[in-house]
């Protein structure tokens, strides 16, 4: 696999003061607020946030797909139809669709004949898993299968850059692994990655660093753990014999508590402290659990902290 080293000091991504507006029949809707971005080479970054949060439009403006109001982007120094070109960049994309009557091999090699220096295609098809299928044509696969089938279509072009959206979707368990698997090596050899997704477990597992996003802005930027650490630190479950004591909720080091079934949950400001308190106050607690917060509990806190901000 060959590796990719900078061949400037420019990083691999930069997005600058970036706005984009459309124009509808209620008015202008600003899809894009403001957002700034810089990605080193090398780094996988995951783009989280709600539907309508503005990744979609960021990542069509990053693949020079759409312009933007105002603000630049630059891959590797480049404007993006720049870095495309020359096989800079390759791009899984939801709504990305394959050729009928085609088999996987003539789709990947086609793709291939675009770009001046493309990866063999028999490596790409072994990349994406799909060695196997490669005399099938495109009706007769699977979800999952199309799915690997677009991954192999991006990594032909022998990018340094990799922009996926949604890119497990519709693949099975095994499948998952497998791919994030492929990109750890791809990112050994210096790919950088900028992934959207909405499996959460995926951007805690194999990000380097996570990127919130709601309506257009950027609300939280870090690594997995940094971002977690936001949502107030770890929970404590434990089995009392009240669970809808509002005095949990005034504790030492808890920032509030509710019931879950049988348990009270402890969000916590200071779990060491929470936990003191807890049997002092409920001496009989039992089954007692303390947890990290997980990414997925960060990502709601962060947005739904983001609603509160504006409707107040």
């Amino acid at each position: 696999m060959p590796k990719h080293s900078a061949t400037s000091d420019h990083p691999a991504v930069e997005l600058t003061e970036l706005h984009k507006d459309f124009h509808t029949r209620d008015g202008v809707l600003s899809a894009v607020n403001d957002l700034s971005l810089t990605v080193p080479r090398g780094q996988t970054v995951a783009l989280l946030g709600p539907n309508g949060a503005g990744k979609s439009t960021t990542i069509d403006m990053l693949l020079g797909m759409t312009t933007p109001t105002s603000g630049t982007v630059r891959i590797e120094g480049e404007p993006p139809r720049a870095a495309i070109r020359r096989g800079g960049v390759g791009a899984m994309l939801q709504d990305g669709a394959l050729i009928d009557g085609l088999t996987v091999r003539e789709i990947v090699d086609m793709t291939a004949c675009l770009y001046p220096n493309p990866r063999p295609v028999d490596e790409a098809l072994e990349l994406a898993g799909m060695s196997h299928l490669a005399k099938q044509r495109t009706t007769k696969l699977s979800g999952g299968e199309s799915q690997r089938v677009r991954f192999a279509v991006a990594v032909v072009s022998n990018p340094s850059l990799l922009v996926l959206d949604e890119p497990t979707v519709a693949m099975d368990v095994q499948g998952r692994e497998d791919f994030w698997d492929t990109m750890a090596d791809l990112q050994g050899g210096g790919v950088t990655v900028l992934f959207a997704s909405h499996y959460l477990d995926e951007a805690d597992a194999h990000a380097d660093r996570v990127v919130v996003v709601s309506k257009g802005r950027i609300l939280a930027d870090g690594t997995p753990q940094e971002i977690k650490a936001l949502a107030g630190g770890r929970r404590i479950w434990a089995r009392v014999d009240d669970p809808d004591d509002p005095r949990f909720a005034q504790l030492d080091g808890v920032s509030s508590a509710s019931r879950l079934d049988d348990q009270v949950l402890l969000q916590c400001s200071d779990s060491d402290t929470a936990i003191r308190a807890l049997l002092q106050h409920a001496p009989e607690a039992r089954s007692i659990e303390i947890k990290p917060v997980g990414l997925e509990e960060a990502f709601v806190a962060i947005t739904n902290a983001d609603v509160e901000e504006v409707s107040a």
